[in-house]
C-alpha cells in the first residue's frame, strides 16, 4: 500500500484509448497486475474519432513499417483470440495515382516495399476497376495491398480492455492523474489521481495528444503536439467501396510539418453501410472546431476518386486530435529522465494500426523479454526530438 492507503499495482496505464488498451492487455497477458485510468470516458478521446485504419500501404521501408507489419499480424491474433468482436475486416487497400505527377512516386514506393517482402502490386486502370468498380474511369494506375485492414476503434479498445479485466486488470474512467509519486531515488512509484493515490512499479503514459502534459507532471518532457483531423460520414449506402482506398498524395501529408491544412482523399466503407471520408491534418493546437472549407476540400477529393458519391448526403462531420511528433515516429519506451515512466504515444494518425505491436514493445520492456521489433528507433531520447511548446501540453 502507498502513503494515504491507496491501492498498489504492478503497472498503471494512463489512457484507455486503443494504445493504452493494447498495453494493458499485453501486460495482463504477461501476468502483471494492471490499472488503466482515464480522465474521461473509456476510449473517448483520439480513438473515438479515428477511422480504424490498420495499414502497411502508407509506410516506406523502415522502423514504422516494421512496427506496422508486426501489428497487422497481432490484429489478426486479436480477432481470433479476444472474447468480444470488434469489426475486424482484412479488406486490403487500394492506393490510386490521381494525376501524372503521382505515378512515378507510387511505383517507386511499391518497388521499395516489395524489396523488403511486403505484399504490394501495381495495377492498371482495368485492374483498379476490377478491385473498385465505382472508381473514376480516367484513373489509370494504382497499387493493391492485401494486408491492409480495418477495425472499429472503440469496439477494439473495449475488447482489449474487457479481456485485460478477465486477466485481472482494473479500469477506472473519469479518473484524472494529478501528479506522480517518486521514491527516494526519483523513480516513479505511483500516481495521484482524483480517485486517490495509487502505487505502481511502472507507469505507462498512453495519453495520446495529452502525453506531454502527463510527462510534465512526472518531471519529464515530450515533443508531442496535437494535430487536428476531419472525418466525414455518409448516410448508409448499398455496397460501393470494397477496400480502404486513398490517393497516393496521402502519403506526403503524413510528414508535412506546415500549419496549413493538408488534405487528401481517403475513402472506406463500414459494416453499417456508411462511408468514411478523410483526411486532413493541421497543427492548430487543441482546437477541435470543424472547418467547413476543409470539409469541402475533402468532399471534392473523395468525389474525384468516386464520382458516384457526388449526390450522397453526409450523416455527420467531426474532428479529432492526433499525437504528432517532429520525426514522425512513435515514442515507445522508458523515459531516461524518470525511471519507471514509460511512454506509448506519438503515433499521429496511425495509432490504431500500430497499437498491438506498441503494446508488445511496452510489455517486452517492462518484463525484460524479447520485443517484436527493434525498439531503438522509437526510444524516448532519440536524436531529432525536441521539446513541445508549452501550450501543446495543455490538458483542456
Amino acid at each position: 500500500m502507498v502513503a494515504g492507503g491507496g491501492d498498489t499495482f504492478d503497472v498503471v496505464v494512463v489512457g484507455s484509448g486503443v494504445v493504452g488498451a493494447a498495453c494493458a492487455y499485453e501486460l495482463a497477458l504477461a501476468g502483471r497486475h494492471v490499472l488503466v485510468v482515464d480522465r474521461g470516458g473509456l476510449a473517448a478521446g483520439t480513438t473515438a474519432s479515428g477511422e480504424g485504419n490498420v495499414l502497411v500501404s502508407d509506410k516506406p521501408p523502415g522502423p514504422e513499417l516494421d512496427l506496422a507489419r508486426a501489428s497487422v499480424a497481432r490484429w489478426a491474433d486479436y480477432a481470433a483470440q479476444l472474447s468480444e468482436p470488434f469489426e475486424y475486416d482484412p479488406k486490403g487497400g487500394v492506393v490510386v495515382a490521381t494525376d501524372d505527377a503521382g505515378r512515378a512516386p507510387l511505383a517507386d514506393l511499391v518497388a521499395r516495399q516489395r524489396d523488403v517482402g511486403l505484399a504490394a502490386e501495381l495495377v492498371d486502370g482495368a485492374g483498379l476497376r476490377t478491385l473498385e468498380p465505382h472508381l473514376a474511369a480516367d484513373l489509370e494506375l494504382g497499387a493493391h495491398y492485401p494486408d491492409d485492414a480495418q477495425v472499429q476503434p472503440v469496439l477494439a479498445s473495449s475488447a482489449l480492455l474487457a479481456d485485460a479485466r478477465r486477466l485481472g486488470a482494473e479500469v477506472r474512467g473519469h479518473c484524472d492523474v494529478l501528479g506522480f509519486v517518486h521514491d527516494r531515488d526519483g523513480r516513479v512509484a505511483g500516481v495521484r489521481t482524483t480517485q486517490g493515490t495509487v502505487g505502481a512499479g511502472a507507469v505507462v503514459n498512453a495519453a495520446g495528444p495529452w502525453a506531454t502534459a502527463v510527462a510534465r507532471l512526472a518531471g519529464s518532457d515530450l515533443p508531442v503536439r496535437p494535430r487536428r483531423g476531419h472525418l466525414l460520414v455518409t448516410v448508409p449506402l448499398a455496397p460501393t467501396v470494397h477496400h480502404k482506398v486513398y490517393e497516393a498524395g496521402y502519403v506526403d501529408t503524413l510528414t508535412a510539418d506546415t500549419t496549413d491544412a493538408q488534405v487528401s482523399a481517403v475513402v472506406e466503407s463500414t459494416p453499417s453501410g456508411t462511408i468514411l471520408l478523410g483526411s486532413s491534418r493541421e497543427l492548430v493546437g487543441f482546437d477541435t472546431t470543424v472547418d467547413l472549407a476543409v470539409v469541402r476540400r475533402i468532399a471534392a477529393r473523395a468525389r474525384r476518386l468516386f464520382p458516384v458519391l457526388a449526390d450522397v448526403d453526409l450523416l455527420r462531420v467531426y474532428t479529432g486530435l492526433r499525437p504528432w511528433v517532429p520525426d514522425h515516429l512513435p515514442i515507445v519506451g522508458e523515459d531516461p529522465a524518470v525511471r519507471g515512466l514509460w511512454h506509448a504515444t506519438g503515433h499521429e494518425g496511425a495509432g490504431i494500426g500500430l497499437a498491438p505491436a506498441t503494446g508488445q514493445l511496452i510489455r517486452a520492456g517492462i518484463t525484460d523479454t524479447p520485443p517484436p521489433v527493434d525498439p531503438l528507433p522509437f526510444r524516448v531520447g532519440r536524436p531529432g526530438l525536441r521539446p513541445a511548446p508549452v501550450e501543446a501540453a495543455a490538458r483542456g
